[in-house]
């Protein structure tokens, strides 16, 4: 085919009805996953080409009008590492901010766990990328900061009053999964909230199937008991969903937190720096002070038993006061003093 022909039949698709490709929707060989589709709008096969034929813009779009209709179904390039966490968090973090507020009844606890855990999702990126399942990543992860027994000791959190549903239902079911173990309500959210199965979510619980079930079962009979109206078990998926509606994730946008992962993971490689300098400064300083020798110790002493004990001088006897009082009396030098009287 030529490229009077080519563009005359892309004429021909674009006004007789290729809508669906023109409306910008996939076609050909099959539908993209969320995480590989491009996430600005670019031009495709219909609007590309209808438009630059329709318009009559030049040889230029016309020439590209001709690669387009050549390749029907071009890959989409693939995205950056910034690109697809971008994504991540536009498609997953409205629902984890739910999800985490059904665990903590605490807007800012919740939207706190969801960041968190897409600082952890950028920090592990190369592993969070090549996973089966991206979006059970960022999840289990914000489900487990948000139910840290650590959040108990913030004194923050008892000054700081949440705000209860409006509705009497709501407020029931909210106020009955606070009271279940975080076990028994994680197992809740993950079955009747997110829709997985019970094999999934004993697998995300890290619990076996038989243990899932029953915690399911346990949790579904006391929250029923505590709603003012009767409630199927199978109904708490529409009441789990209506009641954190009009949550939201916070004002951080992708980049402010692809930079706050980043200077958390430069704080920690400093801190271990300065940790591993005291050390060996504190090893070499032991080594230089240490002995290079082995002395022996001093045994203790032992007692000796037997030796009399020093005796002390008596009074001078009537000979030894005179021989005094002449020693005393007499020259202190002369040969008196080298050659002694006789007696």
């Amino acid at each position: 085919m030529t490229g009077t022909g080519a563009r005359t039949g892309t004429r021909a698709g674009a006004a007789a009805g290729t809508g669906a490709r023109t409306s910008g929707e996939p076609s050909g060989r099959g539908e993209t996953e969320w995480y590989q589709q491009p996430l600005g709008p670019k031009v495709g096969i219909g609007t590309g080409t209808g438009v630059g034929v329709g318009v009559g813009v030049g040889v230029e779009a016309e020439a590209e009008a001709d690669a387009d209709a050549d390749d029907p179904d071009p890959t989409p390039p693939p995205l950056t590492p910034d690109q697809a966490f971008d994504a991540l968090y536009a498609y997953c973090a409205p629902t984890l901010v739910q999800q985490t507020y059904l665990l903590t009844g605490r807007r800012r606890l919740a939207r706190e766990a969801v960041e968190r855990a897409f600082q952890l999702a950028w920090h592990r990126w190369p592993e969070v990328a090549v996973d089966r399942d991206p979006a059970g990543w960022v999840r289990a992860a914000a489900h487990e900061y948000a139910l840290s027994p650590w959040h108990r000791l913030r004194p923050r959190a008892r000054r700081h009053r949440e705000p209860q549903p409006a509705d009497p239902t709501g407020r029931a079911l909210l106020t009955a999964l606070l009271e279940l173990p975080p076990p028994y309500r994680r197992t809740l959210v993950l079955y009747d909230g997110v829709g997985l199965d019970l094999p999934d979510t004993a697998a995300e619980t890290e619990a076996s199937t038989p243990a899932a079930a029953g915690r399911l079962l346990y949790a579904r009979a006391t929250v029923t008991e505590r709603l003012p109206k009767p409630v199927a078990p199978d109904d708490l998926n529409r009441l789990l969903a209506a009641l954190p509606s009009d949550i939201r994730p916070g004002p951080t946008r992708p980049p402010a937190l692809r930079a706050r992962a980043d200077l958390r993971a430069r704080r920690w490689i400093h801190a271990a720096i300065a940790f591993t300098t005291l050390l060996l400064t504190t090893t070499a300083l032991t080594l230089h002070t240490a002995p290079d020798h082995y002395e022996p110790p001093v045994p203790p002493g032992t007692p000796v038993h037997g030796v009399p004990p020093k005796a002390a001088p008596g009074p001078l006897s009537q000979p030894e006061q005179k021989l005094r009082a002449k020693l005393r009396s007499a020259a202190a030098a002369g040969p008196e003093r080298l050659h002694p009287e006789p007696h």
